[in-house]
């Protein structure tokens, strides 16, 4: 066979398949009642070329196996003979799904795909994938979490006594109880075990309308807040309009929000002072970065949504330094249910890589608890 001849493209490979499986885990320490496990949706992407990538949606709560089956009736048949280029094949996807929901379940499951396809760039490319997208932090700070409303107030205090003995220098606790009296006392008695130079978050996971938000941020600002994330629910953009105009404490948002689009309108109507987008939740790494830029433009701080072991790699991406939120004991490794090493490691609050190839993610199978 002939070389081919000086000048000529490369033709990009094409993907010829996508798999996935549900593993479904129980967490070691509870949400509550309402969310007692996890669910990961693993997914393998496969090209003409030979070449494989790995990926992952998930979802807390709802919807797991709606997000697989969108993958295996819709996306799979749909994604097959593209070319394997993440923003390429994204754009194509949201427009073919779009039918079916801007966002939520659909964006879900477009991360699956989206991710697997930057996996599969990195070890293409023999580097991981922050490598691939320009690593511009040798680490990053990580705060201390907790899903705790339901805790006890001697429970929340021992959280709070971990995560200072474990060198957190920032930690975020839930509030909403139905006496903000009560909130108080919580905050009062972490504050106190904090110490003063501490930093210390609350989010009230949407528990509140505006009067109310309002009234909690009269008792409550005394603690010396950071943020208050998520107090009305995420859709109200009116209402978080009014709210940051007048509010002492900066607002922050955006884990339930699934599109630039929406993230635009928050920012545009000067409603957020910091977002928080979940990079599962909004598609894969492909519209976070885009979310990224929008709020860097508009000189808005972001905060990586949970899911550590992947926010921790692209936090060390972002120009400038931010927070990765680390919910205790619920990281992919702490639940068991990789096969390999995490592709980060944390040390004295802080994140870092391990140099693995791509994602660095391999989860076991078959996965036991």
């Amino acid at each position: 066979m002939s070389a081919p001849a000086a000048g000529a493209v490369r033709t990009a490979p094409r993907i010829t398949g996508l798999s996935t499986r549900l593993i479904t885990v129980p967490l070691r320490l509870s949400w509550g009642a309402d969310a007692p496990e996890n669910h990961v949706i693993v997914t393998e992407l496969h090209t003409d070329d030979g070449g494989t990538g790995h990926g992952f949606s998930w979802t807390p709560t709802i919807g797991p196996h709606a997000v697989k089956a969108l993958l295996d009736h819709d996306i799979a048949p749909f994604i097959t003979g593209l070319p394997a280029h993440p923003e390429t094949v994204w754009d194509a996807l949201w427009k073919r799904l779009h039918e079916a929901g801007g966002g939520g379940l659909t964006t879900i499951a477009m991360a699956g795909v989206d991710l697997a396809l930057w996996d599969l760039q990195a070890r293409q490319a023999h580097t991981s994938v922050p490598g691939l997208l320009g690593q511009r932090q040798e680490s990053a700070e990580v705060y201390g979490s907790g899903v705790n409303l339901h805790y006890t107030l001697d429970e929340l205090v021992d959280q709070t006594r971990r995560w200072v003995a474990a060198g957190h220098r920032a930690v975020k606790v839930k509030v909403g109880k139905p006496d903000v009296r009560e909130d108080a006392e919580r905050l009062a008695a972490v504050r106190s075990v904090l110490g003063p130079d501490r930093k210390l978050m609350i989010d009230a996971n949407q528990r509140w309308d505006l009067p109310t938000t309002f009234k909690a941020l009269d008792v409550l600002a005394q603690f010396g807040l950071e943020w208050l994330e998520e107090p009305i629910r995420a859709d109200d953009l009116w209402a978080y309009r009014r709210l940051r105009k007048h509010s002492p404490v900066p607002i922050a948002l955006g884990e339930n929000l699934h599109t630039i689009y929406r993230f635009r309108d928050f920012i545009e109507a000067e409603a957020v002072d910091i977002i928080q987008p979940n990079i599962i939740r909004v598609g894969g790494i492909t519209p976070f970065r885009r979310i990224v830029e929008l709020a860097r433009t508009n000189s808005i701080k972001v905060m990586p949504h949970l899911l550590p072991e992947l926010s921790g790699q692209l936090a060390l991406t972002l120009a400038e330094p931010t927070l990765v939120e680390d919910v205790e004991q619920a990281s992919f490794e702490q639940l068991g249910i990789l096969a390999g090493p995490a592709p980060v490691t944390f040390s004295n609050s802080r994140v870092s890589l391990t140099d693995q190839p791509g994602l660095g993610f391999s989860f076991r199978d078959p996965w036991q608890p």
